[in-house]
């Protein structure tokens, strides 16, 4: 037990496994202690600076607003949806799981009208049942790329052109995709997308990636956005610089958490040195590897071939297994914290983290022994596919 002095409050080390927040690595740590400075200190603006170039390589992108909303992935998508979405609006919402769910209801409560384009829980939506959503005018098509809820990824290829034939904007939710699974935002067309720290990034909770095209901002430009916090017209008065005016001041517009962006821009530093396409590499050898270890367990994956999310591995539970008996002593008495499953999948399906320090050999190894023993089952065969799929 890591014990936090002088607070009574003991932290138990924990394996995160799960849909999130994920393992956060030691030199990330040190980096979110490093001493608070102010907000408005020019060393923290040079600071800014670096983190804004580091998820614009990230992202793929070269949006020249790239920042991290200082909130969670929720507030990401709260950012996009108060800037980007007018009342009135007809947004086309792709729901496959809960994330798309969420969105409809954010899109709701903003007084868009929503098109839903569905698909079963498990599922990526065709492509072709959005591109005739788009038959119609609209003002945006919204995806989710990395289901949480499902781990399904969703193909991103024609979604633009299909948005740009009604001048219209494509906006993405990539919270568990960022930095895991390929995703090249420019390339895509993508006009805006939010993530979150704490998943593939490796990083505490509590900020959200974000990026803006040049034609979402002309939006945020053509109207008033009905949320103070989250407008970016206010917000970029402190997170940008003018390349015309670098000695300009930064507009204090909110105190940022300051030690959180230090944790970022070390995390952001982890996915510069490995690289981007050897990162997304490694998840998909961790998540295949896995998946084959857990198949041997009769741990099957949700998501068929090719809809696969590698940083999050949904499996369904085999007959006569119970979710609760089985994951709660496996965070209380095994150290380790797997998710289960969510909306009609709850009791049916676990989600487990193949994200960052957590798409390595060790972790996996533990976690395979652990579920076998909960399981009454041998370890020997899950961990030798474990160790094939890490040597193809």
């Amino acid at each position: 037990m890591t014990t936090l002095s002088p607070l009574t409050v003991s932290v138990p080390d924990r394996l995160l496994l799960g849909s999130g927040p994920s393992p956060v690595p030691e030199r990330v740590l040190r980096a979110l202690a490093l001493p608070t400075i102010g907000h408005l200190d020019p060393a923290f603006g040079t600071l800014m600076d670096e983190v804004a170039a580091g998820l614009r390589t990230t992202f793929r992108t070269q949006n020249a607003v790239a920042i991290p909303v200082s909130g969670t992935g929720s507030a990401g998508m709260e950012a996009m949806v108060a800037n980007l979405v007018r009342p009135g609006d007809r947004v086309i919402c792709g729901v496959h799981g809960l994330f798309g769910e969420r969105m409809a209801d954010e899109l709701a409560r903003h007084g868009a009208t929503v098109v839903r384009v569905e698909a079963e829980w498990g599922r990526a939506i065709p492509t072709a049942a959005l591109v005739a959503a788009a038959e119609d005018p609209f003002a945006a098509m919204f995806v989710v790329h990395g289901e949480t809820s499902t781990g399904v990824a969703q193909p991103l290829d024609g979604l633009a052109e299909a948005c740009r034939a009604h001048d219209a904007l494509l906006l993405v939710d990539c919270v568990t995709s960022l930095a895991g699974h390929p995703l090249d935002l420019d390339a895509a067309g993508v006009d805006a997308a939010f993530s979150g720290t704490q998943k593939c990034l490796n990083a505490p909770p509590g900020l959200a990636p974000f990026t803006v095209g040049e034609r979402a901002l002309e939006r945020v430009r053509d109207g008033r956005v009905p949320s103070w916090y989250f407008d970016l017209s206010l917000v970029l008065g402190y997170w940008t610089t003018d390349v015309d005016a670098p000695t300009r001041a930064r507009a204090y517009h909110h105190t940022a958490p300051i030690n959180l962006v230090y944790a970022l821009a070390e995390a952001l530093a982890m996915v510069r040195e490995e690289g981007l396409e050897a990162r997304w590499a490694r998840h998909a050898t961790a998540h295949e590897a896995l998946r084959g270890a857990l198949a041997v367990l009769d741990l099957h994956r949700l998501a068929p071939d090719g809809e696969q999310l590698h940083p999050l591995l949904a499996v369904r539970l085999p007959d006569g297994v119970d979710d609760v008996p089985i994951r709660g002593p496996l965070l209380t008495e095994d150290g380790i914290e797997i998710s289960g499953g969510l909306g009609p999948l709850a009791g049916r399906t676990w989600r487990i983290g193949v994200m960052g320090e957590g798409a390595n050999p060790e972790p996996q190894e533990r976690l395979v022994r652990a579920l076998a023993a909960r399981l009454g089952r041998d370890p020997g065969e899950a961990l030798d596919a474990l160790s094939a799929g890490w040597a193809a």
